[in-house]
């Protein structure tokens, strides 16, 4: 049974930064396409960034050149680095996990992957 568990979200200031895990069991993150995806209230889930697996990596606009991402394959683990956060940013995170073929798009719908995890709550407040 394949597994994807968020950690590391919370309360965190405006222009803080946050580091997000993404603990899967179940499969080889090494081989998948990782996504990581982003919902606030009232709108649907969106890409923020996507990693193939020859570590092609696409980030949406609005966190282009303040995140990062990588996995760390002995741990199977992937990461999601934020920093200079705004409110904006405040929202469930989602990982989710796609095999090598699917569309390797930012922006591509949460229901092109084939795992997503249950997300953690990031709120960015004073």
């Amino acid at each position: 049974q394949v597994q994807l568990v968020e950690s590391g979200g919370g309360l965190v200031q405006p222009g803080g930064s946050l580091t997000l895990s993404c603990a899967a069991s179940g499969l080889q993150l090494e081989y998948y396409v990782i996504g990581w995806l982003r919902q606030v209230p009232g709108k649907e889930r969106e890409g923020i960034c996507i990693a193939t697996t020859l570590e092609e990596i696409y980030y949406a606009n609005s966190v282009r050149g303040r995140t990062s991402v990588s996995r760390d394959n002995a741990k199977n683990t992937a990461v999601l680095r934020m920093w200079n956060l705004t409110p904006e940013d405040s929202g469930i995170y989602y990982c989710a996990v796609g095999n090598p073929g699917m569309i390797t798009h930012v922006y591509a719908s949460w229901s092109l992957y084939d795992y997503l995890g249950r997300g953690t709550q990031v709120t960015v407040s004073s």
